[in-house]
This record gives structure tokens, C-alpha cells and sequence, in this order.
């Protein structure tokens, strides 16, 4: 895990220019690539970007690398979580759909192998992992919101 980076949201997702906390969860190829929802909420925009399959564990792989991002409206604020595909991995699966609910942990994709996900969250959100941490999906804790838990995309074991 990369924990509390503050980072511009890829500009495809409508986010606008401002920083929000970045939270990245790393999976390498032996860790499980289904991805849950960290927050409960509405979708409000999925979008598909093409791009380079660098190394996942990059910072640039956020900016370069194919990626998927869902925007979600939460309680808590406009959430983002981006799927992107890494060096070996050359699918991402998104079951998700715009417009649709998702509840916290909901599954709603994959990568193939050595992969990451980017948890982009408002400035209020406070988070709750160390770097290098291993997340466990729907377990973990990655940031709070008032005591309202935010949890992992992923199953990385």
C-alpha cells in the first residue's frame, strides 16, 4: 500500500484540476485481482482509458498505464477508484455500470495479474494504513470518513 499521497485524479474522470488523497493498493501476480467497491454509492461515471502497460508499482502507471475509473457519489463525497493494468496484466474487467448503486465491498471487477488500484478521496477523509501494509478485501480499513470506514478494493494476499 502507498498511503495519504495527495495527487490530481486522472482528467478523464471529471474530478476537476484539485489534489484529493491518493490510497494505491499494489497486486502482484499471486495476489487476488478482484476489486470491491471502498464505499457505498451511486456511479456516476465509468471511463475506460488506453495506455501503456508499465510496471503497476510506477507512480507514473497512474497517469500512462491503461486504466478503468469509476467516479462514485458516497455519503461522504465524490469518491474515485481506478483499476490499472500492469506490466504482465492485459485485461481489466469492469461489471459495474453507470448510473447503477454499489454497496461497500461490492465486487465489481478484475485485473489480470501484477496490477493496482488508485483510491482517489476528499480531503476530509483520514487514512487508516500504513505503506507497504498488505490489504485484505472487505476487511481492511483504508481511511475514515467520521468514523465511517472506507474499505479495500482488493483481496491481496
Amino acid at each position: 500500500l502507498t498511503r495519504g499521497v495527495t495527487a490530481v485524479p486522472p482528467s478523464e474522470l471529471g474530478l476537476g484540476p484539485g489534489e484529493m488523497t491518493r490510497i494505491s493498493v499494489f497486486m502482484n501476480v499471486f495476489s487476488c485481482h478482484i476489486n470491491r467497491a471502498p464505499v457505498r454509492g451511486r456511479i456516476t461515471r465509468i471511463e475506460h482509458k488506453p495506455g501503456k502497460f508499465l510496471n503497476a508499482e510506477l507512480d507514473k502507471a497512474s497517469a500512462e498505464n491503461e486504466r478503468n475509473g469509476l467516479v462514485i457519489d458516497s455519503p461522504n463525497g465524490t469518491i474515485a477508484a481506478v483499476q490499472i493494468a500492469g506490466l504482465v496484466a492485459r485485461r481489466i474487467v469492469c461489471w459495474a455500470e453507470a448510473g447503477g448503486s454499489i454497496a461497500i465491498g461490492e465486487r465489481f471487477g478484475l485485473i489480470r495479474f501484477g496490477s493496482r488500484v488508485d483510491v482517489f478521496l476528499p480531503s476530509n477523509a483520514v487514512p487508516r494504513v500504513a505503506v507497504g501494509q498488505t490489504a485484505v478485501g472487505g476487511e481492511t480499513v483504508l481511511a475514515e470518513f467520521g468514523g465511517t470506514a472506507v474499505t479495500p478494493l482488493v483481496r491481496v494476499s
